[in-house]
């Protein structure tokens, strides 16, 4: 098997921690794969190409964005500019909101057939126990499936977060030395990290519960 592998990376801290892993563990080269689906948070692709280039790395962007694609995801709040990204927690029911269906389905047929256009032998995924609740396409049994389709097409998928938290996650991050003060997680997509948003409240939850400084840069 080709020791190249794809990272699928949107520029947060569980995708750029899984990018340094996968060059330090796993392959010889390694290649960022970032996606434009029309997020509002577009910033986090500005930081995926950051964080690729920190870790010497190749970065590569899909530009898929259309107001059709949105209408086909249902037009929620994280693609629909109209919509309002709730506060709170990833336990609140109204953070249902942001879910984009089979996003990830989707995103990972994208980083499979860009692998298997360069003879990469592993795509990278950096689903977590913590996205289980309120994501059906970061669950066990999904990855599961995923992993049977790419073994069809001579590809396997690499989750090695699938056990582990955001607190052990950013741990190993610290040890891997990856650059968290470049990486973003915010839903808004504003010049700094709202701090409210449920993904900005869940970073500095990981970082806390770690017992790390916090790099992140929140507004008042």
């Amino acid at each position: 098997m080709d020791r190249r592998a794809v990272v699928l990376l949107s520029g947060g801290i569980d995708s750029s921690t899984l990018l340094f892993l996968a060059k330090k563990r796993l392959a010889d080269e390694v290649l960022g794969l970032s996606i434009d689906y029309g997020q509002r948070h577009k910033r986090e692709l500005e930081a995926a190409e950051q964080v690729a280039k920190a870790a010497g790395v190749s970065w590569h962007a899909l530009r898929l964005a259309s107001k059709d694609l949105c209408t086909a995801f249902g037009n929620p709040a994280l693609l629909d500019g109209a919509q309002p990204i709730p506060h709170g927690n990833y336990a609140d029911v109204s953070m249902r909101s942001t879910v984009v269906p089979n996003r990830n389905m989707f995103l990972l047929s994208l980083a499979g057939a860009f692998a298997i256009s360069l003879g990469a032998g592993f795509v990278c995924y950096a689903a977590h126990g913590g996205d289980h609740p309120i994501y059906a396409d970061c669950r066990p049994g999904f990855i599961r499936g995923m992993e049977a389709a790419f073994k069809e097409l001579d590809v396997t998928l690499w989750t090695p977060f699938m056990t582990m938290d955001k607190r052990q996650i950013v741990k190993l991050g610290k040890e891997l030395a990856v650059p968290y003060d470049l990486t973003w997680s915010c839903y808004k997509g504003y010049a700094v990290h709202c701090g409210k948003c449920g993904t900005c409240v869940e970073r500095k939850e990981a970082f806390e519960l770690a017992g790390l400084g916090d790099p992140t840069i929140y507004e008042a």
